[in-house]
């Protein structure tokens, strides 16, 4: 065989060759390829598992406070003002002078209404007399007829004008007697608006004073009728604390944070929904011994409804919320798969959502990596515990290395 030929079959043999080794080669990657995406573990995501846990549930309702009884005292008479017999911002009696008015004037319209029964019974009594011996007189056709119905006539009109003349002395007396301006109602005074010397007229606009009841107080709390419809219930099922048949213990917390310490009772009757914004003005009675409580003060009414021994809590980033209002949750099933479940939930407890539907406890409900898997993706679980069950951020998931996709999004926006 000539040498050329020989160099030919080498060549094709060693191009052979180098093909098989390459093909093998190849053969290689790909299987070992296969092997890792097989191998390789699901999308890390972050999970908490939902327990049974002890919530005491309260209500917080707005409110101001209000005097239950209070009293404007104006004058009843005219006259100058004499003396201010009462010490501002001090507690009063009922039935305690507050002022003193010039009584001149109305003594002497007092004196001239008693003389004038005086008058007057002196004049019945004239006239009695009269009649009375008409009368015998009339007997023995001693004087006309006429003559004794005259008499008679006349014996009426003295008790008239005796009736007349001791009503207007009563008055008088009356009258007299609001010189002297009392405070109907046992309270706390305010600042007057007079001082000595000080011209006041009958029922005048403003008032000389104020006197307002404070022990007990009334807190005037607002809420809506919706919630309102909701307490109702829970106080005729028993979950609030009752103070009677129709009312709920509350706790008061000042404007400066502080808490109260004394107890008041929460009524529902006599409420009105406000049609215009839909809440109902709610009446508490609070004891307010210490006077610690003013009205028009601000306070918080914390309803105290009960414990609720197994209550669902679930971290707030868990739930989804949909255009219609709707909640959700992605949860971990047996089998590491993620799935969607629609919950309700109720009142919001810190950083977390109560459960009312939709979970129980021991599910696995994810509170990161969710943007990343879809619905049936099989999931590598990492387990937050009580950090992220209170809504603390929890590490090992924040800090997970992000997948192809994740990735290369970042490096295009790098």
């Amino acid at each position: 065989m000539p040498d050329q030929t020989r160099s030919r079959f080498a060549l094709l043999f060693t191009a052979m060759a180098i093909a098989a080794l390459a093909a093998c080669s190849r053969t290689s990657v790909e299987t070992s390829g296969t092997s890792k995406a097989a191998a390789a573990p699901g999308k890390e995501v972050g999970t908490v598992t939902l327990k049974h846990e002890t919530l005491a549930q309260s209500t917080e309702l707005p409110g101001r406070t209000a005097a239950p009884v209070i009293a404007e005292i104006r004058p009843q008479v005219g006259g100058i003002l004499k003396e201010r017999l009462f010490t501002e911002g001090s507690q009063v009696k009922a039935g305690q002078v507050l002022y003193q008015l010039d009584p001149a004037p109305l003594q002497a319209a007092h004196a001239s209404a008693q003389a004038s029964v005086r008058k007057a019974e002196s004049a019945l009594a004239t006239a009695r007399t009269v009649a009375r011996r008409n009368a015998e007189l009339v007997k023995i056709d001693a004087i006309s007829r006429q003559v004794f119905d005259e008499s008679q006539a006349a014996e009426q009109q003295a008790e008239a004008d005796l009736g007349v003349a001791r009503a207007a002395e009563q008055t008088a007396r009356i009258q007299l007697g609001y010189t002297r301006i009392t405070s109907p109602i046992a309270g706390w005074a305010e600042l007057s608006t007079v001082t000595p010397g000080a011209l006041v007229t009958a029922n005048q606009a403003a008032a000389l004073t104020t006197v307002q009841q404070l022990d007990p107080i009334h807190v005037h709390v607002t809420q809506s009728s919706r919630e309102l419809l909701r307490l109702k219930r829970e106080l005729a099922s028993g979950r609030l604390q009752r103070a009677s048949d129709a009312e709920a213990r509350i706790q008061l917390v000042l404007e400066d944070g502080s808490k109260y310490p004394h107890a008041g009772r929460l009524t529902f009757s006599g409420v009105t929904v406000d049609a215009g914004t839909g809440s109902v003005t709610l009446r508490a009675v609070v004891p307010n011994p210490d006077k610690l409580l003013m009205p028009g003060m601000y306070v918080r009414a914390v309803l105290q409804e009960g414990t609720d021994a197994t209550a669902l809590l679930v971290p707030q980033q868990a739930v989804t919320r949909a255009p219609d209002g709707s909640a959700s949750a992605l949860v971990v099933d047996a089998e590491n798969k993620v799935a969607k479940r629609p919950i309700q939930v109720g009142r919001a407890v810190g950083t977390r959502w109560q459960v009312l539907e939709g979970l129980a406890a021991g599910d696995r409900v994810m509170t990161e990596g969710s943007q990343r898997v879809k619905v049936g993706e099989k999931v590598k679980v990492v387990d937050l515990g009580a950090k992220a069950a209170n809504g603390t951020p929890s590490g090992p998931v924040a800090s997970a290395q992000p997948d192809a996709a994740d990735a290369a999004s970042n490096t295009v926006a790098r």
